[in-house]
């Protein structure tokens, strides 16, 4: 079994070289003719060629470059563009293939549609999705994995972990735990390919959330899903806005809203949607919200929601000595080698330079970076479970800069955060 799963890892690995050659060589010829536009000629042709490779690579591959389309701070603004195309833009499953899935997975139990329109209303890395309606009249939205996509992402992420490993061996980065975070996001994402696990998810973020009127969750209905197709409510309406056609007000409301939902989950409910991207969360005309596909949400253990409450609360404070504290804390094994005064410094140096910051000033990317960096350089890492309460803020604060930068993003969190130390989980004992 061993040989075989190294097998599917090294034919995996052939493959994205080959892809990767193939496109970099197609690009030559564009390059070339696009040298006599000058440099903007040349990004598009790179931005273009990068999306399509991307998309010949697969769904491991799109993921990532869906999360990297919202990050306007971190890459150039037509790159982002050309990687938000994949949203719900990738390009769809034949329709023959969808119907031959579609009736297989019927094959042993009553077909439920009486309309199935098989051309795709969205279409993602792991998924499409059509409308319908059931035999009872209801209208209904339903989702069709892509077939065999479980072995090729498997195999990616082998050798993303494979490379995991060998940043383990290094000296210097012996103790950064890359396995360990590369391990939790392959879980993560691999649920994604579990429809029976996604409705669960999307039947709890919808009671959890059921007391926000301004917010539209879709209804699961596993009654009538079968292996490899969830059927959900239909939400009606549903398009993409630009920030410009709301007025200052709504567009604030709406920033306030969709953060008040993040907090609200990684803060009081711990079950977090990861994958809150512009093809996932839609904003309307009047800031009301639609959350869709809940493939990506992760169940926080208490501990981790309470530390990172703790660390977020305390950097809204600017209170940079607690942060480092509790970032200690969250460390299973703080080894010999750990600077403990360099970090606790530092840290609180960084906590108190971005105190205050609104939206538009304060970027988590580069936070984040600048406290990873600082881990490793001092020894110390945190858990890797707050990667995943990170990476949902990493996603929204992209899109929410677009909208409004001016709300202050961490006193925004403080109501919520006030809540979750006060009620939810026990107070652990600090660290001297």
């Amino acid at each position: 079994m061993a040989k075989s799963r190294w097998y599917d890892t090294g034919a995996r690995a052939v493959q994205v070289t080959g892809v990767a050659l193939r496109h970099g060589l197609a690009a030559v010829p564009s390059v070339v003719r696009a040298a006599s536009g000058g440099s903007a000629g040349i990004r598009a042709v790179r931005d273009d060629r990068l999306r399509l490779l991307v998309t010949d690579l697969g769904a491991s591959y799109v993921k990532a470059a869906q999360l990297l389309s919202t990050r306007r701070d971190l890459l150039p603004e037509s790159l982002c563009a050309a990687f938000g195309r994949l949203h719900d833009q990738v390009p769809p499953m034949r329709q023959q293939l969808v119907q031959t899935e579609v009736r297989a997975a019927y094959r042993d139990r009553p077909w439920p549609f009486v309309e199935f329109d098989w051309t795709p209303i969205a279409s993602g890395s792991i998924a499409c999705v059509y409308r319908s309606r059931l035999v009872d009249g209801r209208e209904v939205a339903v989702k069709v994995r892509r077939p065999g996509i479980g072995a090729r992402m498997a195999a990616d992420f082998a050798l993303l972990g494979a490379g995991a490993r060998a940043i383990g061996r290094v000296p210097r980065l012996r103790r950064m735990p890359a396995a360990t975070i590369v391990a939790q996001i392959r879980d993560a994402v691999l649920r994604q390919l579990d429809f029976g696990t996604e409705a669960q998810a999307l039947n709890q973020l919808r009671e959890n959330l059921d007391d926000l009127d301004f917010l539209r969750v879709p209804q699961a209905l596993p009654e009538v899903s079968a292996d490899g197709v969830l059927v959900m409510e239909y939400l009606p309406g549903l398009r993409r806005i630009d920030p410009d056609e709301l007025s200052p007000e709504l567009a604030e409301l709406a920033v306030r809203r969709v953060l008040h939902c993040v907090y609200r989950m990684l803060f009081l409910d711990g079950v977090v949607h990861c994958d809150l991207h512009p093809g996932n969360l839609y904003i309307d005309q009047s800031g009301d919200l639609a959350l869709l596909d809940a493939g990506f949400v992760v169940r926080l253990q208490p501990r981790v929601r309470r530390l990172f409450a703790e660390f977020f609360f305390n950097m809204s404070r600017g209170n940079g000595k607690q942060c480092a504290d509790i970032v200690v804390r969250s460390t299973a094994d703080q080894g010999r080698e750990a600077d403990l005064p360099r970090f606790r410094k530092e840290i609180t140096e960084l906590v108190e330079a971005t105190h205050n910051r609104r939206i538009g000033e304060f970027k988590l990317g580069p936070f984040a970076a600048r406290l990873f960096d600082l881990q490793r350089r001092c020894g110390l890492y945190a858990a890797p479970e707050f990667i995943f309460p990170l990476l949902s803020l990493l996603v929204i604060e992209g899109m929410i800069n677009e909208f409004d930068a001016a709300v202050d993003f961490q006193a925004e969190a403080k109501p919520v955060l006030i809540k979750s130390l006060l009620t939810a989980v026990p107070i652990e004992p600090a660290v001297s």
